[in-house]
């Protein structure tokens, strides 16, 4: 392997100083060369540093001039806040004397101000309390129209429906006695026929009786029309299985009733016709309940009417009274004023006066008014409440 020529001279030179040998003259030249180097960069260095120390030098010198220029403006610094905090005092101890009178005055207006706002809240709380009550009056009589509207409107349904049951009821009542007849009727043809028989089967009276069984037929034949027709109209106006399911919960409903219990226990075999009469009747019977409800509703809130009247009767005389207490604080106050402003002028003590202790009392005797009652809650007083009693 081949070693460099400086790297085999520096082993070799190594070897020889470790046994005590002589070095060469061209190493101790290269150490030269190299201490000499050293040196140079060691002086360089030397007159950085050199250069740097004065430059500090120089700097600590001007630190100092401006300490002493600092240490002089201090110094008067300190002798003007010394000037500065007599004065200050002096213009504490006026500014204390100020504020005490200040004091005097702000305590007189501020009960003054106060007593006139209070006066203001509650005149403002007596108008807000005047617009709320007309707001509960009008609602409560627009109310009252609707029930008065809406009972007139029941009770022309309950007339109506009351007369179309009577004329239903007779109609029935007669229906069943030209039955009862027409039934009677044929039996005594019936009899008669039998009885009447020759041996070739026609009978010997029967031109002579030709005339009475033309009139029975015809009277049957309107009867029976009859019957349709008041059938088909009930029908008409009345839903089947509605007209069904009211029935018989009227007739549950009444089952103490005789007659309606009798109804219920045959009702698998009651008429359509009778059904829809029964419907008809249940019908009459929610109409006068509903009937007994918006006149009880009518009453109750013309009583709250009544009621809400006399409120307000009350609060605008409040309302009155109060403006009126307003107007005679706002003069006095403005006279009070005035004599302040005089007193202050003529150099004199400022007292409380008179005035302000009479505000005072005539607040308190003005916070000593009874609490009003409130209004009383309506019951069953809006168009969506119905209430049924059976």
């Amino acid at each position: 392997m081949d070693i460099h020529q400086d790297l085999d001279d520096y082993i070799k030179e190594s070897i020889d100083y470790t046994l005590g040998l002589p070095v060469s003259e061209r190493t101790l030249e290269k150490k030269l060369l190299a201490s000499e180097d050293a040196r140079k960069r060691l002086q360089d260095q030397y007159f950085v540093l050199y250069s740097r120390l004065k430059e500090k030098d120089e700097l600590i010198e001007r630190s100092k001039s401006e300490a002493c220029m600092s240490n002089q403006a201090v110094k008067r610094f300190v002798e003007a806040n010394q000037k500065l905090a007599l004065e200050c005092k002096n213009l504490l101890s006026q500014c204390s004397k100020l504020e005490i009178e200040c004091s005097l005055y702000d305590h007189d207006r501020e009960a003054l101000m106060e007593f006139g706002n209070e006066a203001d809240e509650r005149a403002k709380e007596a108008e807000i309390r005047v617009v709320e009550v007309e707001n509960d009056l009008k609602i409560l009589s627009e109310q009252l129209d609707f029930y008065k509207h809406q009972c007139d409107v029941r009770m022309v349904n309950e007339r109506k429906a009351t007369e179309e049951l009577i004329s239903l009821r007779q109609r029935v009542a007669e229906l069943v006695r030209l039955r009862s007849l027409e039934s009677q009727d044929n039996k005594v043809a019936c009899n008669k026929c039998s009885s009447f028989k020759t041996v070739n089967g026609n009978s010997p009276l029967q031109m002579s009786d030709d005339s009475d069984v033309m009139n029975v037929d015809s009277s049957a034949f309107s009867t029976n029309l009859e019957a349709h027709l008041l059938d088909s109209l009930i029908v008409s106006i009345t839903d089947k299985d509605e007209a069904a399911a009211n029935a018989h919960a009227f007739l549950e409903a009444n089952s103490g009733v005789e007659s309606c219990q009798g109804l219920l226990k045959i009702w698998d075999s009651l008429s359509p016709a009778t059904q829809n009469v029964i419907a008809l009747a249940s019908e009459i019977r929610a109409l006068q309940t509903d009937k007994e409800h918006l006149t009880t509703n009518l009453v109750r809130a013309e009583e709250e009417v009544k009621a809400l009247f006399e409120e307000n009767t009350i609060l605008d005389e409040e309302n009155k009274r109060l403006l009126r207490q307003y107007n005679r604080e706002r003069h006095h106050q403005g006279s009070g004023d005035k004599h302040t402003s005089s007193a202050s002028t003529k150099g004199k003590k400022r007292r409380s006066s008179p005035k302000t202790c009479s505000i005072i009392e005539r607040k308190i005797d003005f916070e000593q008014d009874l609490p009003r009652h409130p209004l009383s809650p309506i019951q069953y007083n809006s168009p969506n409440s119905r209430v049924y009693n059976n």
